[in-house]
């Protein structure tokens, strides 16, 4: 397997301003480990013997809002133009993705990993618990989610958005770590094929209900409901969008919707911007549930 070399605008700025030779990370910092990259008149020479131009350097040194990467002798953008829009890695540690101008993890008050582990946390996956991931990304859930031991399936409708993960160095695991499994497809459709009772967690972070109604509605809730096991925890991304734009609360009807179709302990998590829930266990009187 050919290796890749990710370029960003911190890298190239550094490149730029050595002589010499220079060892630097090209994983996107996914590990500590370092290469060395020789440094010419005319560019740069990657280990595999690539030489990036100084006026390639030069353009990702200015554009701090795109991944580059090195492989088979040429210089990418990790970014997709396809028929639903544009997609790109950008380069915040660990990476997002960005869909026509918009962000998928939260990256203002910290960083995508924070914001995965504080979505994870709510529900605390355990060692042998099976995991649905509703709306794979990166996979960044998953792959938290596989680490403490759980098996996961997770769902990804846009084949776009899996390219991008393949691209990604922190998503390999979600290919190769051989306890996730990924599904392609709509969620509001996949979901429906899963037996009853199928599993112990669900980690539900849909796109925005201007984008995924669907994935909102009491319809979709009671299918997650029919397919966690008695006990089982859920988690649901809102973000609450609605309140501060249109003085509506997204999360109040998200939390009524989910009561309605038997969810019990429902509340907001304000750290993680979403609701938990769970399912009554077997024989417990509606009176024991809250």
């Amino acid at each position: 397997m050919e290796e890749i070399y990710y370029i960003t605008f911190r890298e190239a700025r550094m490149l730029l301003a050595s002589r010499g030779n220079v060892k630097l990370n090209l994983d996107l910092r996914k590990t500590n480990r370092v290469q060395e990259v020789e440094i010419k008149d005319e560019g740069a020479v990657f280990p595999d013997g690539t030489l990036v131009e100084r006026e390639v350097l030069e353009k990702i040194a200015r554009d701090d809002g795109t991944v580059y990467f090195v492989s088979n002798g040429g210089v990418y953008k990790a970014a997709i133009a396809g028929e639903s829009g544009f997609y790109k890695l950008v380069p915040t540690i660990p990476p997002t993705i960005e869909i026509n101008g918009i962000r998928m993890h939260r990256t203002k008050e910290m960083n995508p990993l924070q914001d995965t582990r504080n979505k994870v946390n709510t529900v605390m996956p355990r060692e042998g618990e099976t995991v649905l991931d509703t709306c794979m990304g990166l996979g960044y859930t998953a792959i938290e989610a596989s680490k403490r031991g759980a098996y996961v399936i997770t769902i990804e409708k846009d084949p776009n958005v899996i390219e991008i993960a393949r691209i990604n160095p922190w998503s390999r695991e979600l290919f190769t770590g051989g306890k996730i499994q990924v599904i392609q497809g709509d969620a509001f459709e996949v979901v429906k094929k899963f037996k009853q009772a199928s599993f112990d967690v669900i980690i539900h972070d849909p796109p925005r209900f201007s984008l995924a109604g669907h994935l909102y509605s009491e319809e979709f809730y009671r299918e997650l409901f029919r397919i966690l096991k008695p006990g089982g925890r859920l988690f649901h991304y809102v973000g609450n969008p609605g309140k501060k734009y249109r003085r509506k609360d997204l999360q109040k009807g998200v939390m009524e919707r989910l009561r309605r179709v038997g969810f019990v302990g429902v509340r907001r998590v304000e750290e993680a911007l979403g609701v938990v829930a769970r399912k009554p266990e077997k024989g417990v009187k509606a009176s024991q549930r809250d």
